[in-house]
């Protein structure tokens, strides 16, 4: 856990006022469609910042913040990934191309995106509704 949870100021400083409306953006549109926890912390070696969500012991997804860049990332396990495959020509070309060139651990496939623009949040909710479903589907 943090000591400091980075206020607004802070993120626009790191990585830029149009990233950090992207970012802002996208934890809207989780926090419409899913009722978790949200857990600062430390981003380890390559980030500044870790933003989770969390519940009941298990992580839906992270962003993650360091200068000039922010992050997505979802881990797809085994029957995750089971059901991504069926679906995958749904997906955009970025999406698969990302999930082909993820690496696999024992805990599953770890999916990061770099957050750009908007382009691929529908794809992002399709991703996050494989792991969990979303606490009101008729968003």
């Amino acid at each position: 856990m943090l000591d400091i949870i980075p206020d607004a100021d802070r993120m626009t400083a790191l990585i830029g006022k149009p990233l950090y409306e992207i970012w802002n953006k996208l934890c809207a549109l989780i926090d419409e469609h899913y009722d978790m926890d949200r857990i600062w912390g430390k981003g380890g070696k390559a980030w500044t910042y870790e933003y989770k969500y969390r519940r009941g012991g298990k992580t839906l997804c992270a962003l993650y913040a360091r200068e000039n860049c922010a992050g997505f990332m979802v881990i797809l396990g085994k029957e995750e990934r089971e059901k991504f495959e069926r679906d995958r020509e749904d997906y955009s070309l970025e999406v698969r191309k990302v999930y082909d060139e993820s690496r696999t651990y024992h805990d599953g496939k770890w999916m990061m995106f770099e957050l750009t623009d908007e382009s691929l949040f529908s794809d992002f909710m399709r991703l996050l509704k494989i792991k969990r479903k979303p606490y009101n589907p008729f968003h």
